[in-house]
């Protein structure tokens, strides 16, 4: 039986954003709901260690999490388990719809639904994926212990996977378009020491090879981007770790957005293009994507709405 409920403050997303913006909107006497979504915790709920969040030498993406959600709920935001599917932003009270039949009306709205995988887009890498082709090396990499992989990618994610993965595998291959990476240095520091990897410059993966029964990836073949040559690498597993595009589905036709996707805000603020409106996190950032600046905008952002609502009143 569907029901409708009423907040002032509806906070889509549940990663360090939206549990930070649930602090503190509970903490401001809002009684704000907060939807949980698809993945509750959202990406940081597939990493393991976590060493920048301050405070923590070193804490497991999960727990971190779980942490989030507790102190959130016991300033009182109200957690809820949904997933919103419909957002209508064109009247007040806005509109949300939840795939549990329920319907939530809201004075106010925080978008905190963060970031999600890229994909190659081949044909091969979608028809293997989860036989073989992931893009989480903490959900997937226990599978292939003794096995060689590979990781596709030049980033913090890419070169973060491959250094988890050689806890699993006899040999991680890093492979990357261009013969330089762009993780932290620190990072490609642990990389380059690290006996079981092996980088492969100036290639882009071409094609997944593997059997349709038992269905499961064999190898990959790889093209060299100067001269285009290509050449086969025996593997177990495929990781892509190509970044992340922003989550903003719900949004991208009712709000103003850029680079590709992200939902703009108003420089210094969480204020979107609609009144009433506010995003943090992920969604928004495509310099920083940090947890730590993703909790900074989900407090800004329960501030944010915090006055607007005080100004309508």
């Amino acid at each position: 039986m569907s029901d409708t409920r009423h907040t002032k403050v509806l906070i889509i997303g549940s990663g360090p954003a939206g549990y930070t913006a649930g602090v503190y909107a509970s903490r401001a006497m809002l009684e704000p709901i907060l939807v949980q979504g698809m993945e509750p915790g959202g990406q940081l709920t597939t990493t393991t260690e976590v060493e920048n969040w301050p405070g923590e030498t070193e804490i497991q993406g999960p727990q971190l999490m779980v942490n989030m959600e507790s102190h959130a709920r016991a300033m009182g935001c109200d957690i809820v388990l949904d997933l919103i599917s419909d957002l209508d932003l064109s009247k007040r009270p806005f509109v949300a719809k939840g795939d549990s039949g329920t319907t939530y009306t809201a004075d106010a709205v925080i978008l905190a639904t963060g970031a999600r995988a890229k994909w190659l887009g081949l044909p091969s890498e979608d028809a293997f994926k989860g036989f073989g082709v992931s893009a989480c090396a903490t959900c997937d990499g226990f599978f292939y212990r003794g096995q060689e992989i590979v990781v596709i990618g030049g980033g913090n994610t890419a070169v973060e996977e491959a250094l988890f993965l050689t806890n699993f595998a006899s040999k991680v291959t890093l492979i990357h378009r261009r013969d330089t990476l762009r993780a932290e240095k620190i990072l490609q520091d642990r990389l380059m020491k690290n006996p079981k990897i092996e980088t492969l410059w100036f290639h882009e993966l071409d094609e997944v090879i593997g059997t349709s029964d038992p269905k499961g990836v064999e190898a990959i073949r790889v093209k060299n981007v100067k001269t285009g040559e290509t050449s086969e690498i025996p593997c177990k597993g495929v990781f892509v770790a190509i970044g992340h595009a922003p989550a903003s589905e719900l949004v991208k036709d009712q709000l103003e957005t850029h680079s590709g996707g992200y939902v703009w805000v108003e420089p210094g603020t969480t204020r979107t293009s609609i009144e009433g409106v506010f995003a943090a996190g992920d969604l928004t950032d495509v310099h920083y994507r940090q947890a730590v600046t993703s909790a900074g905008m989900g407090c800004m952002a329960a501030l944010d709405a915090e006055r607007w609502l005080a100004e309508q009143e």
